[in-house]
């Protein structure tokens, strides 16, 4: 920690205990979804030596943010970690993310959460390195269940979810024998599908780094959903910034579309 760092931090935590008094706990979101953005941009802005380094800061902040949700009493977080879209960027970019995925999932266990999380992944984990694949899977066998569900999203695209929730609804439907199938599609029946069912849609969907959009997360489950674009890194992603976005949501009358 910095100087300035250092000198600024209890005002940040009065700032913080101000946010904590005046929040509305029965308002809080029960789902938040989370792009965390900005690791790159975050190594250039601080000058890093190399990506590996923000992703390493990026991913303790994930660490934090999963005990910040537990503290807040938040019962699910879905939290997408790599998009089907950036699989298409250079090995010397990935690679290092991968190590450092593979170190936060050995770490994740070991955090204060660990014995009231429950953990799942979704998106299309085959397109990952297979020692990524086993990462993962080791993880969710280690915390299949908890009071708190977390999910993580990896090489995950929205449209790609729906086109395969759609697949797969066609597919039931035609192996019960259903006459007329196009009458038989209906959103109840592709929400089933989705690779989050069983979770409730996301209430409050948060995005770092100043970037205000979505960017194919979450498409069929966010539509109804609040938004927040928080204009930090997510490395730099602090509890007040969270406690920030929760407040402002708690204030918002939702319209359900309306």
């Amino acid at each position: 920690m910095g100087y300035r760092e250092a000198a600024i931090r209890p005002l940040y935590r009065f700032y913080e205990d101000r946010l904590l008094a005046t929040l509305d706990r029965d308002r809080l979101p029960r789902h938040i979804g989370v792009i965390h953005d900005g690791h790159r941009r975050y190594a250039r802005s601080e000058g890093l030596p190399d990506y590996q380094a923000s992703y390493r800061v990026g991913m303790a902040k994930f660490v934090e943010f999963l005990n910040w949700s537990d503290e807040l009493g938040i019962p699910a977080v879905t939290c997408w970690l790599l998009s089907k879209e950036n699989l298409e960027r250079p090995d010397e970019e990935l690679l290092p993310y991968y190590e450092v995925l593979m170190e936060l999932f050995e770490e994740i266990p070991n955090a204060s959460t660990e014995h009231d999380v429950g953990v799942r992944f979704i998106g299309s984990l085959d397109l990952l390195p297979a020692d990524l694949q086993a990462a993962a899977k080791r993880l969710e066998e280690r915390m299949p269940s908890g009071d708190r569900r977390v999910t993580i999203a990896l090489a995950y695209g929205g449209r790609q979810e729906i086109v395969d929730a759609v697949k797969d609804l066609v597919a039931k439907l035609s192996t019960d024998g259903t006459d007329d199938l196009a009458d038989r599609i209906d959103a109840d029946g592709i929400a089933s599908n989705l690779y989050t069912a069983g979770l409730p849609d996301p209430d409050l969907v948060i995005r770092t780094s100043g970037e205000a959009r979505l960017s194919g997360f979450l498409l069929w489950q966010s539509a109804y959903a609040e938004y927040a674009f928080v204009d930090v890194y997510w490395p730099a992603f602090r509890y007040v910034d969270f406690l920030r976005a929760l407040r402002d949501f708690t204030r918002r009358t939702r319209r359900y579309g309306k």
